[in-house]
């Protein structure tokens, strides 16, 4: 089965369970749009305009040609089309979790190369005891640390929201990412704004992602280090530094691939908290207010896109680990 089929079935599957999920969890969508002191009348007639007096499966094939025709419907909490909203608010997520995976493997990947390398020794305890905090510190607790110190206490970073508030609306959208349309624009005083305001949430989602990808890349290591090929190469008198990044390194680039693949599109549905906590205006912010104010439209469109992106990022990682791996084809 082709790429574009199998992105598309998965696509469809995800459009079921999204679909089916929002209609047995106990929210009422007509209740949402009229209020609770509108008449029975306004309620019965708002909800056969909404469809809802249809059958299940009318009410799905209905939905999935609204979908495919980018028709996601009308968020209550905002009045905008859901469609346009995602637009809005997605950038600012796509950013703070582009550079967060960054940060992850440029400190993740080394870091477990040097675990692996030294295992056992101090080096290597430290490491892990780094990882084991990245998968037990909350979140939150980390992002209000590091606010307290970072940003109240020394004025290194910027605060909560991406820009400060007197540069708000001053750049054109262009992309909808901050940096790259101050880049544009030419500003380079609010593109430093924007980045003292990223730098924090993004190292606190890059924390929780170098942990994972320092773990994977020792685990992947310490299996290659033991392998015949690196005894012989050491034993040959080859540099270390060439049996670890050569013989040993090598070979786990494409697992490690997908490991940083699945990494990155974790840190785009899962920092829902990070947003909170720093006031970030991106989907994982939007997805919580549609939840608190029972916006369907608004809740189903959203959580769509974000699993939308995440079959693409694991495609993405099944082709290059396909490409790099000829044996996997």
């Amino acid at each position: 089965m082709g790429f574009a089929a199998t992105v598309f079935l998965t696509f469809l599957g995800l459009l079921a369970i999204t679909f089916f999920i929002g209609r047995v969890i106990p929210i009422d969508p007509v209740l949402a749009v009229v209020g609770d002191r509108a008449s029975n009348a306004i309620y019965e007639a708002t909800r056969i305009q909404m469809g809802l007096d249809q059958p299940l499966p009318i009410q799905f094939i209905q939905y999935v040609g609204k979908v495919l025709t980018g028709d996601f419907g009308m968020s209550v909490s905002t009045g905008r089309p859901v469609l346009t909203d995602i637009g809005r608010f997605f950038p600012a997520t796509l950013e703070m979790a582009t550079l967060g995976i960054i940060i992850g493997v440029v400190i993740g990947v080394p870091l477990g190369v040097i675990a692996a390398s030294r295992q056992g020794s101090i080096v290597d305890q430290i490491i892990r005891v780094v990882g084991l905090l990245g998968y037990s510190m909350p979140a939150f607790w980390l992002g209000l640390v590091g606010l307290a110190l970072f940003y109240a206490r020394w004025r290194l970073v910027g605060g909560p929201g991406r820009l400060d508030i007197f540069y708000d609306g001053l750049v054109p959208p262009v992309t909808g990412l901050l940096l790259i349309d101050t880049l544009i624009a030419g500003d380079f005083t609010i593109f430093w704004n924007a980045v003292t305001h990223l730098i924090l949430p993004a190292s606190v989602l890059g924390f929780f992602s170098l942990a994972y990808i320092a773990r994977m890349t020792r685990s992947f290591m310490l299996d290659q280090l033991s392998q015949e090929f690196v005894t012989t190469a050491r034993v040959k008198g080859v540099p270390e530094r060439i049996v670890i990044w050569r013989h040993a390194f090598n070979p786990i680039r494409v697992p490690l691939i997908t490991v940083i693949g699945l990494s990155y599109a974790g840190l785009l549905e899962g920092s829902v908290m990070i947003e909170t906590v720093f006031s970030w205006p991106g989907i994982g912010n939007y997805l919580t207010t549609a939840l608190l104010n029972a916006d369907m439209n608004a809740v189903l469109g959203s959580t769509l896109v974000i699993g939308a992106v995440f079959i693409f990022i694991n495609k993405i990682s099944d082709v290059l680990y396909r490409v790099l791996d000829p044996r996997a084809r």
